[in-house]
């Protein structure tokens, strides 16, 4: 939280966070499967109660639970990506009993569970909320759109999926391969999406990224993106 917090006194109004459950059904705000690399403890977060995470911590500060996230800031909305499978239904509880949906955007590595999302909201008589795309999809319409030239534009084969969601998120690049380069977002944004980029932390990349026509940087160095955008006089926000 005092993460989160840092942020938000710095006026950003958008947080990514991931998400996993316990073993009875809580949402947490943690990235790793396991607690072996952050914490002095060991083992599954989906093998541990909420009760058994309340003593360990991350750098000194507590696991938070989604709860504690979503009610924080009323005003911040979150990009959730769901790590696991039983999230799906813990999120659409969340999103529904805080009444949550312009708030929060779904994301995944997997498409599948942002799908399931979505039909979950949608039985309970739901509105749905943002989604970004999953792995699939992207790799489908990062590769289509290489072999893209002139009048042949297989990547837009894409459009019907691509209607479902918002934004991609991605990598600058994706081991030996460029990502994010003026094609993909010129054709992300023939496709009505936004792109975002993750996880950027120095000023001269986020420069770059942000003079190709990026819509979103998602970086660990909240202070230094606020610099960059000082520096290009769109700060503070609005």
């Amino acid at each position: 939280m005092a993460a989160f917090r840092a942020a938000v006194e710095l006026d950003f109004t958008h947080l990514e966070t991931d998400v996993r459950t316990t073993a009875d059904g809580h949402l947490v705000v943690f990235h790793d499967e396991t607690l072996d690399r952050l914490t002095g403890a060991t083992g599954r977060i989906g093998d541990r109660t909420l009760a058994e995470l309340a003593a360990v911590r991350v750098a000194g500060e507590p696991i938070p639970t989604f709860e504690e996230l979503v009610t924080a800031w009323p005003h911040v909305e979150l990009n959730v990506d769901l790590k696991d499978e039983p999230a799906v239904q813990a999120l659409a509880d969340a999103v529904i009993r805080h009444g949550a949906h312009g708030r929060v955007v779904a994301a995944s590595f997997s498409d599948r569970r942002r799908r399931a999302l979505q039909r979950e909201l949608e039985r309970r008589g739901s509105p749905r909320v943002r989604a970004t795309a999953g792995m699939a999809l992207v790799a489908a319409f990062t590769l289509l759109g290489k072999l893209s030239r002139g009048g042949f534009q297989p990547w837009r084969l894409l459009r019907p999926f691509l209607r479902r969601v918002f934004a991609l998120q991605v990598p600058i690049r994706q081991g030996p391969l460029t990502v994010v380069e003026p094609g993909f977002l010129a054709r992300a944004h023939e496709a009505g999406l936004e792109v975002h980029v993750w996880v950027v932390d120095d000023a001269p990349t986020m420069h770059r990224l942000l003079d190709l026509g990026v819509d979103g940087i998602m970086t660990d160095r909240a202070d230094v993106l606020v610099g960059v955008y000082r520096e290009r006089g769109v700060w503070p926000p609005g």
